[in-house]
Formats: C-alpha cells, sequence, structure tokens
C-alpha cells in the first residue's frame, strides 16, 4: 500500500498548552492578525498575552459560517500581518487559514475557490498559520483546505493547498470547557462523522486506521457523556477525537455525509456539525446496505456498527444512533430550513463533490435523494 502523510508541522495537545504556547506563537513574527469567534472576550488572554510579548495583535470576527465577503473582509484586514491566527471553532479556523492563504498578493478568493471559481493553485506561499480550535468538532487544526460559503452561487466550497496546513497547532481541551450543550452535540457528532468515514472510505491507510479504531469508541461515549453533564475527561477524549478526525480526513478522505453537507450548507443557514450528525445513520443505512457481504470495507462497517452498539446499548446501532441524537435535541434537515423542493439539486451536485469520491460505495443520485428524504 502506498500513502502519504500530511498533517501541521507542529501539535500541542493537553490542558494549559494553549497560554504555555503563546511565546512560541509570538516568535512568528511581529504583527498577527488574530480570527476569532462571535464574542471577543472569549480572546482577551491571547490579545493581551500576545501584546504583554511586544507583538501588534489586529482582532477580526468571525460570527458565523465564513462566506467570500467575510475573506474578503479578512484579507483587507490582514495586509499588515506577518502570520494569522484562528482561535475559536471551525469556523473561524477556516476563515483564518484562507486568509493567510490569500493575503500574499491580495489574491482574488475567485482566482483559487473550487467548483465555483478557477480552481487555480496558490501563487505565493501562505503566510504561517497557527490554529487554536476552542470546539471539539471540524478538526481544521489539522486539515489543509477551508470551507467558504459563496451567497451568489448558494454553495459552499473548498479554497485547498498543501501549503495551507498549519504551521502549529494547539489543541487545549480547557478551552472547550463548558461549551453549550447543542453546540456540543453538533461538533461532538461531526468529530465523529470525521472518524467514522474515513475509516470506511475507499483511501484508509493504517496512519488513518491506527487513529479512527479508538477514536470511533472513544467518541460516542464521551459525548454521550457530555449530554448528560459536563466532565473535564469527557472534555479532553473529545479534543482528541476531533484532531484524530482532522489527521484522518486529511490522510484518507471522507463520504457521503460530507459530500451533502457541502451542497446543503449552501442553501440553508445550519451548522455543518448538526447537518453532518442529521445525515449521519442515514448515509451509513445506505452503505450498509451496499456494501458486498464478507468485503473488507463490510468488515469495517460491521465495526463501526459494533462501536455504536456498544456505546449506546442497542442491538441497531445505526437505529439506536439516530433515536439518541433526537433526543439529545438534533433537528432535522427540514427543522434546520431544507426544502424538499432543493433535495434533487442537492442530490446532484453532492455526485460530483471531492467527498463523494472515498465513500465506499458509488451512490447514485438518487440513492442520495432517498438519504435526504429520510433525513428531512
Amino acid at each position: 500500500m502506498a500513502f502519504a502523510l500530511a498533517m501541521p508541522r507542529k501539535i500541542r495537545f493537553g490542558r494549559g498548552e494553549a497560554r504555555a504556547a503563546l511565546p512560541e506563537i509570538a516568535a512568528f513574527g511581529r504583527v498577527a492578525l488574530l480570527v476569532h469567534g462571535r464574542d471577543p472576550a472569549r480572546v482577551e488572554w491571547a490579545v493581551q498575552g500576545l501584546r504583554a510579548l511586544g507583538m501588534t495583535v489586529l482582532p477580526h470576527p468571525c460570527p458565523a459560517e465564513p462566506t467570500l465577503p467575510m475573506l474578503q473582509e479578512a484579507i483587507r484586514a490582514g495586509q499588515e500581518a506577518d502570520f494569522v491566527i484562528g482561535l475559536g471553532g471551525g469556523a473561524a479556523l477556516d476563515l483564518a487559514k484562507a486568509a493567510a492563504a490569500l493575503i500574499p498578493g491580495n489574491a482574488d478568493p475567485m482566482d483559487h475557490l473550487e467548483v465555483v471559481g478557477r480552481g487555480l493553485p496558490l501563487g505565493i506561499d501562505p503566510l504561517p498559520f497557527v490554529a487554536i480550535p476552542t470546539t471539539s468538532g471540524t478538526g481544521a487544526e489539522a486539515t489543509r483546505n477551508a470551507v467558504i460559503g459563496v451567497p451568489d452561487h448558494r454553495r459552499k466550497v473548498s479554497l485547498r493547498d498543501e501549503r495551507m496546513i498549519a504551521r502549529l497547532a494547539i489543541v487545549d481541551p480547557s478551552l472547550t470547557d463548558g461549551c453549550p450543550p447543542a453546540v456540543t452535540l453538533a461538533s461532538g457528532l461531526d468529530a465523529i462523522t470525521q472518524v467514522i468515514e474515513p475509516y470506511l472510505c475507499t483511501r484508509a491507510n493504517p496512519f488513518t486506521d491506527a487513529l479512527c479504531r479508538d477514536a470511533i469508541p472513544m467518541g460516542l461515549k464521551a459525548l454521550r457523556r457530555l449530554m448528560d453533564a459536563e466532565d473535564a475527561e469527557a472534555r479532553d477524549s473529545m479534543a482528541w477525537v476531533s484532531l484524530s478526525g482532522g489527521l484522518a480526513l486529511a490522510n484518507a478522505g471522507l463520504g457521503a455525509v460530507h459530500g451533502l453537507a457541502g451542497p446543503i450548507g449552501g442553501l440553508c443557514d445550519a451548522p455543518h456539525g448538526a447537518v453532518c450528525g442529521t445525515l449521519l445513520p442515514h448515509v451509513l443505512r445506505a452503505n450498509a446496505e451496499r456494501l458486498e457481504p464478507g468485503s473488507p470495507i463490510a468488515a469495517r462497517m460491521q465495526d463501526v456498527r459494533r462501536w455504536l452498539s456498544e456505546a449506546l446499548g442497542a442491538q441497531d446501532g445505526i437505529g439506536a444512533l439516530e433515536r439518541w441524537s433526537r433526543e439529545s435535541g438534533l433537528p432535522r434537515l427540514g427543522e434546520m430550513g431544507l426544502a424538499t423542493t432543493d433535495i434533487p439539486a442537492i442530490a446532484e451536485a453532492a455526485v460530483a463533490s471531492s467527498s463523494m469520491k472515498a465513500n465506499p460505495v458509488a451512490l447514485s443520485t438518487q440513492e442520495l435523494i432517498r438519504i435526504l428524504h429520510a433525513a428531512v
């Protein structure tokens, strides 16, 4: 088997690592664009800590999932920056990563965005990018793409380049403590999806398998605990699962859940993690029905079903996942604003998506339509 590995140049993991890493962050340059989430108060510790080390910090908000206008604004805001820090959820990390890629040369995003743009490779090396997640879900600290919404095309598409991967990723589970239950559920299901899909995908390899085999059962058990009560140990586990998912998807691939989630995200204002969590059981069923009995991927699907059953205490693990997610507050796609009239267009767009290429079976447009109707 031949495969290549791509990952951040350095990863720091553990409670307290974010504050301890401030001197290391400051070594990247004198001026930093710091992209953060909706509440600037949550990153004041980093702004003041870096300024105390003699840096100029330019805070820049990312109050929602990033769009093309938000990216253009971030590029303008960071023209004087030596490097970019993303400190927040997956949205903030994606906006920071994309800004770091395009600030050099003040590049036009449409030259480099996939599907709706020209999809050209970056002409200039990105600025150094430091990733500090405050949720456990997207694994964006370990990936080499950024997802950007393009309102004019009603699509979410990727800006992708191997050079976009973080120079330094700091995964400090304490930054996720007290995350609201709805965010914990949606981001946690995204993290779990991102260790299940690489395990089942056609490009799985020994490195990603080693991550996913431990992370799938760990994530299921930890997320169940967190939906019952705040638990520091479970937060630590979910932070590791999220990082594992980022590393796994960057080095193997995803599948139909993410193939469908991209077009859905461009059509309705729904959290990406909630979309993935809602789709996951329906995609697992559709894949399981099509797998050839006795095949290697069928054996992997049996692993996943067993881990689901053990974690959720039910014989039908896929059905239990769907029920438990709903009982924990996960909405259906229709409740998130998806119109059934959009389903055929979503299925058509998903067939051509990059994530779909690694799905364990080739699902037809009609099969994708059935999945979407089941999830609405």
